[in-house]
């Protein structure tokens, strides 16, 4: 039986994590409770106590509790140590190696993996001290699980912040817990916009966040998978366990995953701009009485197609994105024939989706076509990771 010692930190969402025990127990993973004090706020010891089956431990100098467990073996009798919710005075405690309760002791004191789900306002979580105590528990190899978009609990308002539900931290912590199905998997996802120089201060773009191509990277690396993420220019921070290169033009993108090979996946995610200028200027053009300038445009590479089309260094499975505004699914089909790709995922990008929290997609193999019903960016992507892992594994030498 899988051990995981759950350290509930100080914020309204600390109630999830009572969902969160439940739903680890039911798959049979014993779970061993530490509370802060300001958890103690937002639910009783009784409670978490209650759903996981044992007494909550609370104060790092409680002569009863030292003795009889204490924080050092609280810190070595588990598999993995989950942080849920992760405030942001939990992350900078971390972060700068604090222990003056049993939480902070315990998290300084283990060898064990540990990942953090945190949750916030989303001032807080876009604060830079708070960005830069993210970056310092990513670099020291700790994992994370959100924080998602969404409403806050406390405040009514919308934003990055909210704590990652029950039955995404649960995946996270079985991901932790195994190899993953994926493991020893060599994976490309490319993400976000690419941009095409005008002049020095102009360019070609589009309204892709990167969203969902970031989370297809991450869940792929859930599941074990060595990922390399080809990112265009993002807000987005780079998922744990996860290579990200940056680039800005299409023709660096398509060189940096050329560069990824060999693979047993591709997933390009990427709005690629499909034109730039066929001679960028070297400085600014001015606005005179010339009037608008002409910019004359050439075809940018197809990414998609020649990843497809590589022959024998051409990934076992090659997925394509296709954006489209009207007729998707029999743009997205067409798609498939003229790129040479075996999988493509539609959206209709006609209302919030760029830039948004959810996607609707279509699945389209050379086979079949499968609507998924709305849901959260992270939600299409562990879905998509879990069919590819099951595609792949049946690809795997001695399967059928």
């Amino acid at each position: 039986m899988k051990r995981v010692l759950l350290i509930i930190g100080g914020g309204i969402a600390a109630y999830k994590s009572l969902e969160l025990i439940r739903r680890l127990r039911e798959r049979d993973v014993a779970v061993r409770v530490v509370m802060t004090e300001a958890a103690q706020r937002f639910i009783t010891p009784l409670a978490a106590g209650a759903i996981a089956g044992e007494r909550v431990f609370t104060d790092l100098f409680d002569q009863a509790q030292e003795f009889d467990v204490g924080h050092i073996r609280l810190a070595r009798e588990c598999d993995l140590v989950v942080v849920a919710p992760a405030t942001a005075d939990f992350m900078a405690k971390a972060a700068h190696g604090l222990a003056n309760d049993l939480a902070s002791a315990v998290l300084l004191a283990t060898a064990r993996p540990i990942l953090f789900a945190p949750a916030m306002n989303p001032q807080m979580w876009a604060n830079a001290a708070t960005r830069r105590n993210l970056e310092t528990l990513q670099a020291r190899g700790l994992s994370f699980v959100g924080p998602n978009e969404g409403e806050m609990a406390e405040s009514g308002e919308r934003g990055v912040g909210r704590m990652a539900e029950p039955e995404q931290i649960r995946d996270a912590v079985f991901a932790a817990l195994s190899d993953g199905p994926l493991k020893g998997k060599r994976a490309l996802v490319t993400a976000g916009p690419t941009i095409e120089a005008i002049d020095p201060v102009r360019f070609l773009s589009n309204r892709s966040s990167g969203k969902q191509g970031y989370a297809i990277a991450a869940a792929l690396a859930q599941l074990g998978a060595d990922v390399t993420l080809v990112s265009g220019p993002t807000n987005l921070s780079a998922p744990v366990g996860v290579k990200r290169v940056n680039v800005e033009s299409a023709r660096e993108m398509l060189a940096a995953s050329e560069a990824a090979l060999p693979l047993d996946v591709a997933v390009m995610v990427a709005a690629v701009a499909d034109w730039r200028p066929m001679k960028a200027a070297k400085g600014k053009i001015k606005k005179d009485a010339a009037g608008i300038p002409a910019i004359a445009l050439q075809e940018n590479p197809d990414i998609l197609a020649t990843l497809s089309k590589l022959g024998k260094k051409r990934p076992k499975l090659v997925i394509g994105f296709a954006a489209e505004t009207d007729h998707v699914e029999e743009h997205a089909r067409a798609k498939i024939a003229k790129k040479g790709c075996d999988w493509i995922v539609a959206n209709d990008v006609s209302g919030d989706v760029m830039g948004g929290a959810e996607n609707t997609v279509i699945l389209i193999t050379k086979d079949k076509a499968e609507a998924w019903p709305r849901m959260a960016k992270e939600g299409v992507a562990r879905k998509l990771a879990v069919e590819i892992a099951a595609v792949l594994d049946a690809k795997s030498p001695g399967r059928k």
